[in-house]
């Protein structure tokens, strides 16, 4: 993994400098930075700050959901100057893994900008193998400190696999996938003892919380987490009111 990144970072150092001499924007120089600088955005509100840590991001995060529900977002990382920035690199502070609903733009929800998330989205952040390459790569390849899986509120992927585990009706092509990809947090739910108005909503959260567990138990990951240069947290989103939840991961 290691001669990887340098591979990597070896290849940026030379792109940077292909572009100088053609001159490219002075941006180019300021994207070779330390790590800990390259990651503080020009935001302001609390959208924007360092995110060094896992406890940093997650902080990010939260300062940038209550400039979303504050109607006071910031809309950091959208200038030319950002966008010549990252055109050679990239260097995202989180990974979002989170459902295809399009009330739920983690860049918006998050007030976040170019560059600062790496955002995977399925059908109620249901995954596969490829799925879970993708998760992966943002952590081990690009140094993301931290990886929420976020749920959502009246989510449409889990209301329509409820319904068909209920009337025992199978959806046609592919999305007979997603309903059993979700059977599991169906069954959790189940066992709650829930009425019917309110099965959605727990296997909603009880997809979100098998997801982390998984997550955190993948090989790949696992070193990264044992570590303390990352963390899996499972969050919620409301609809109603734009607030993002975060749950506290099972250890």
């Amino acid at each position: 993994m290691t001669d990887r990144r340098s591979l990597l970072r070896a290849g940026t150092l030379a792109m940077a400098a292909v572009a100088t001499s053609v001159g490219a924007s002075p941006a180019y120089a300021a994207s070779e930075s330390p790590a800990s600088q390259r990651r503080m955005t020009t935001g302001a509100g609390g959208a924007a700050g360092p995110a060094d840590t896992p406890a940093q991001a997650l902080a990010r995060l939260r300062a940038g959901n209550d400039n979303w529900v504050g109607d006071r977002v910031t809309r950091p990382d959208a200038s030319l100057a950002r966008r010549s920035e990252v055109a050679s690199r990239q260097e995202p502070f989180a990974v979002v893994f989170s459902c295809i609903d399009s009330r739920v733009p983690p860049e918006l929800v998050f007030d976040q900008g170019l560059g600062d998330l790496m955002v995977v989205r399925t059908a109620a952040h249901t995954h596969d193998g490829l799925v879970t390459g993708s998760l992966e790569y943002g952590p081990t390849e690009l140094d993301a400190k931290l990886l929420v899986v976020l749920g959502h509120q009246r989510c449409g992927a889990v209301t329509a696999a409820v319904k068909s585990f209920r009337d025992g009706e199978r959806l046609p092509g592919h999305l007979a996938d997603i309903v059993r990809d979700l059977r599991a947090p169906y069954e959790e739910a189940c066992r709650l003892g829930l009425p019917d108005e309110r099965l959605v909503e727990a296997t909603i959260r009880a997809q979100t919380r098998q997801t982390v567990i998984r997550l955190r138990a993948d090989r790949v990951l696992r070193p990264l987490i044992a570590a303390g240069k990352l963390d899996v947290v499972g969050a919620y989103y409301s609809l109603d009111t734009g607030s993002v939840t975060f749950s506290t991961p099972e250890r």
